[in-house]
């Protein structure tokens, strides 16, 4: 009998999340703020990519930190003039809307262009949770396996641009990258797939670029409602 509770309780605490989204977006979107969720495993290079595009673009960029962020992280972020707030996601495995409607307050949202927002290290928990952002982007390694993204279809599925990362150990390692394009377009044939190298800046323009289509794309719209 329980399990249809179950099902229930869980209907209605996704409801009240994705009003609670809802809100979120507004809230950015009066501060015309444009918002984007980085999901990944820990190691995928999520921290990485968020840093290097701070450091490559000229708007003002603010970050939630939803992984336990450390220290030396938070600080490299600061250091570029990015404030950055960290979200205490307690024994949850993904981000959600209350948290961040709450980190939300800590930023200087009249200050900011971008909020780039660091999910849980997880490629699975985040699948279902909106945020308020305009944009999901999912990383992955090829260190992870070049079977993570066919093991995971539902957050590439659900995500707006793809990223291959570390694709200079990807023989070391002995995965293949086409392969993980391939599994990507197969499950999402509509979203560009990147293959990058962070550590060689192989692919970080082409990502830059492909944002920046997107918010067009999305502000473009907006207008026409």
């Amino acid at each position: 009998m329980h399990k249809v509770a179950d099902v229930e309780v869980a209907k209605n605490i996704m409801d009240a999340n994705a009003k609670l989204a809802h809100k979120n977006l507004h809230h950015l979107e009066d501060h015309d703020i444009f918002c984007i969720d980085f999901v990944g495993a820990i190691g995928s290079g999520k921290t990485a990519l968020i840093e290097d595009i701070i450091d490559n673009v000229d708007e003002k960029i603010g970050v939630l930190a939803g992984d336990i962020i450390s220290d030396f992280d938070a600080d490299r972020i600061k250091s570029h003039n990015a404030p950055v707030v960290g979200l205490n996601t307690g024994t949850e495995c993904h981000l959600d809307a209350h948290l961040v409607s709450h980190g939300l307050g800590d930023l200087p949202l009249d200050d900011i262009d971008y909020l780039f927002i660091e999910n849980v290290g997880n490629l699975i928990c985040p699948v279902d949770f909106e945020l308020g952002s305009h944009m999901r982007i999912v990383v992955v390694s090829v260190t992870e396996g070049d079977d993570t993204v066919e093991k995971h279809p539902y957050i590439f599925q659900g995500s707006d641009l793809i990223i291959i990362n570390k694709i200079d150990l990807a023989d070391a390692v002995g995965a293949s990258v086409d392969k993980m394009v391939a599994d990507a377009k197969k499950l999402n044939p509509d979203v560009k797939v990147i293959t990058t190298s962070l550590k060689e800046g192989i692919g970080l323009d082409e990502v830059i670029k492909a944002i920046e289509e997107h918010k067009a794309h999305i502000e473009h719209h907006h207008h026409h409602d």
